[in-house]
């Protein structure tokens, strides 16, 4: 199943420049033909081609589906971007493509980088949805301060993954419910500083481990994510 992607596609029925392009002279689909369009709301739409156009795809709803989350309770995955932007994409393509309800890029004080462009990581996240047959675009933050994040941070059971040992942890796969929402933070290559540490743990924050071997920031949070999608799948 190919999907194209229409944020608006009840009030607007055309299809974007780009799935218009890639719908009609990459895939050669003309008048009639049908097609699936996701919205990032939650819900695939069957289409049928009404004027096909390689930049403005005019589109007729046929039928609209609610697609379930495949998943209890929301997933957040809070992380400090690497010094390498492609890294950074890689890790919002595979996220999406394993199932997350937000990404939040944090500001830390041993941050590699200081800004990221929500622009392009959108663009690879909607990709993501679109592969692997999801119809939920998760949400995407600005650059945020550590400090504001977790001041916002109460309803979810709250994990802070941390390499020094000076603090005690536990593996997060020992300490998660399977049941609610989750929130995870991810330090920066050079790791969160104890103050944050402290910061975090004093807001309620659970230090936790991913195993004995020390990860790259974009594999802890890959590792993070499907170590809590493997506790839910093993009790929904």
């Amino acid at each position: 199943m190919i999907q194209f992607y229409g944020p608006d596609i009840l009030t607007n029925p055309v299809l974007p420049e780009s799935d218009s392009q890639h719908c009609i002279r990459v895939l050669r689909m003309g008048y009639g033909d049908m097609i699936e369009v996701v919205d990032g709301k939650g819900y695939r739409h069957r289409c049928r081609i009404a004027d096909p156009h390689a930049k403005h795809t005019l589109l007729e709803v046929v039928e609209s589906v609610e697609i379930a989350q495949p998943w209890s309770g929301n997933i957040t995955v809070a992380v400090a971007p690497t010094k390498h932007l492609d890294r950074m994409e890689w890790l919002i393509e595979k996220l999406v493509e394993i199932g997350i309800n937000r990404f939040v890029p944090l500001l830390c004080r041993h941050s590699e980088r200081k800004e990221i462009k929500i622009e392009r990581i959108s663009k690879i996240a909607i990709s993501a949805m679109k592969q692997s047959l999801k119809a939920t675009m998760p949400i995407i933050d600005e650059m945020t301060p550590l400090r504001r994040f977790v001041d916002e941070c109460r309803d979810s059971q709250r994990f802070v993954a941390y390499c020094a040992d000076d603090v005690e942890r536990r593996l997060l796969a020992r300490e998660l419910r399977p049941e609610g929402d989750v929130t995870i933070l991810i330090g920066p290559e050079g790791d969160f500083s104890p103050e944050e540490v402290a910061f975090t743990l004093g807001n309620g924050f659970i230090p936790v481990s991913l195993g004995d071997c020390r990860l790259r920031t974009e594999t802890a949070a890959l590792a993070a994510c499907q170590t809590v999608h493997v506790i839910k799948q093993l009790n929904y």
